[in-house]
């Protein structure tokens, strides 16, 4: 009898703490800025575009052994932890292929491009590494202009500072090689702007 009653009590304790899990959960939800199905699906194109950039500067520094890689694949690193931070908050459902692994089929094939240029020449992977942070920072400036969410503003800010730091690396590394990088996706103004500036300081 003893043993049945402290099974019981086991037993509700335990649904007493995944009920207030639960609860935890939905009043976690509860306080987040409101979010569209639109601006779900714009995270989860930009968690694999992240993954995109990280990706490539794994594949181009293993290729190359250039310093500007190894310290971007890991920045690209924290890009993707906090797009997925905000997955996890709202609860988005999401996949994480192994490298190389795009659900998206037009990433995939960007992908399948960059690498195959970027194993040419030391010249040209520092290309792709200009290439991708523009198509980067075009993007980030397009969704950002579709979402009022402060918190995906607020991650999609600081994402677009690192994104113009990384293009201030490749494109001096390639100056540095006697050769530049002309802007595909943003403005020349922006680019200019961006090249002209210092590094910047973007926060945690």
């Amino acid at each position: 009898m003893k043993k049945l009653i402290k099974t019981l009590v086991i037993a509700l304790v335990l649904i007493n703490i995944n009920q207030c899990s639960r609860n935890s959960d939905n009043e976690d939800l509860q306080n987040l800025p409101a979010i569209t199905a639109e601006e779900k699906n714009d995270l989860t194109f930009m968690f694999e575009e992240e993954k995109l950039a990280r990706d490539t500067y794994l594949f181009l520094h293993q290729k190359w052994n250039l310093q500007e890689f190894a310290n971007i694949k890991n920045s690209e690193q924290s890009h993707m932890n906090a797009i997925e931070n905000l997955l996890i908050k709202y609860n988005i459902p999401y996949q994480k292929l192994p490298e190389g692994k795009f659900e998206n089929s037009n990433l995939q094939t960007l992908y399948n491009q960059l690498i195959t240029q970027g194993s040419i020449s030391n010249k040209e992977a520092l290309k792709v590494g200009s290439t991708i942070e523009d198509v980067d920072i075009k993007d980030l400036n397009n969704l950002s202009a579709k979402t009022k969410n402060t918190l995906i503003l607020n991650v999609y800010s600081k994402l677009t500072c690192g994104s113009r730091n990384h293009m201030r690396t490749f494109t001096n590394s390639l100056e540095i090689l006697g050769e530049e990088y002309s802007p595909q996706f943003i403005s020349q103004t922006e680019y200019d702007l961006i090249i002209n500036s210092s590094n910047e300081s973007c926060g945690k």
